[in-house]
């Protein structure tokens, strides 16, 4: 059975696979940009237009994805801070409603990078096939 990662261990393996997969997508795309000079082929401007397209998707799922795991945080964030607030002789309440806050902001962050991950790591996949051609 696989072991469930939390939040800032899932955002931080996320992070390491889009700092290796963007560099080579951007890599990859600039010198199809360079090798077809001022004429390019048909193909050529249907990458360019793939990858407009694709950044204002990516951003737009970024942003949504960010948004709804924000709405869907607040009522245990609430429910941590009124607890630490409501019970402050109880030692560690204060400490465990700022490691709620952390896991929080790591699951909104982590719904942010995910979907421009995962469109980076399928291009640097796909444009690594279409290279090798």
């Amino acid at each position: 059975m696989p072991r469930r990662r939390n939040a800032s261990t899932r955002l931080a393996a996320d992070l390491v696979q889009l700092s290796v997969a963007a560099p080579q997508v951007v890599a990859t795309r600039l010198a199809g940009i360079a090798a077809a000079g001022a004429t390019p082929s048909a193909q050529d401007r249907a990458e360019l237009v793939r990858m407009t397209a694709e950044k204002a998707a990516a951003f737009q799922a970024s942003w949504w994805g960010m948004w709804g795991e924000a709405m869907r945080s607040q009522a245990a964030l609430a429910q941590a801070w009124s607890t630490a607030m409501l019970l402050p002789l109880s030692p560690g309440r204060t400490h465990d409603a700022a490691r709620a806050s952390m896991n929080v902001a790591a699951r909104v962050l982590g719904a942010g990078v995910a979907p421009v991950r995962r469109k980076a790591v399928a291009n640097a996949k796909r444009l690594a096939r279409r290279s090798r051609r």
